[in-house]
């Protein structure tokens, strides 16, 4: 089983990737960077930061700056790419998500969205979409900030000893 995350290089793509980390380290499972890239659409990619100033689409580069940031972050984390077409909405991009959470088998999905999830509201983004599977478990990443992982793990039932009465011989 692997744990998926979507990863765009925004700031909570980084927060799901460090705790879907975190998760894999604990319970022993690979974590997989997933980008989808609308092939040539230097718009969607300058707004992602996955290009410098002035600089054309190169489907390279950008592959290269997606991988560079998932390996600095998490060196231990796979990473893969997907194309799809330029004018690709946020419905094609969840659906290459989700076909590629399926491929991979994964056991959970880390979306890092401020808005996925949220049912009062419609949604729009691709983590609505990629939370609506029911082929995986999903967590939402809302936070930047570190999960606080040491005061979950002091607090847990099963770091407590067992009753006392089973007594070995």
């Amino acid at each position: 089983m692997t744990l998926v995350v979507p990863f765009d290089g925004s700031e909570l793509a980084e927060a799901a990737l460090v705790r879907a980390t975190e998760f894999g380290n604990a319970f022993d499972e690979n974590v997989l960077a997933l980008s989808v890239i609308p092939k040539e659409n230097t718009e969607y990619a300058r707004k992602r930061d996955w290009l410098r100033p002035g600089e054309e689409f190169d489907l390279e580069s950008v592959v290269s700056t997606l991988h560079e940031q998932v390996t600095e972050l998490c060196p231990a984390a796979n990473f893969r790419h997907k194309v799809i077409g330029r004018s690709a909405r946020s419905g094609a991009i969840a659906k290459r998500v989700r076909k590629g959470a399926r491929e991979e088998d994964a056991s959970m999905v880390f979306i890092g969205s401020d808005n996925a999830g949220h049912i009062v509201t419609t949604v729009s983004s691709v983590g609505s979409t990629v939370a609506a599977d029911d082929a995986y478990d999903v967590v939402i990443v809302r936070h930047r900030s570190p999960a606080k992982i040491a005061k979950l793990k002091d607090s847990s039932p099963h770091r407590k000893s067992k009753s006392d009465f089973y007594l070995p011989e």
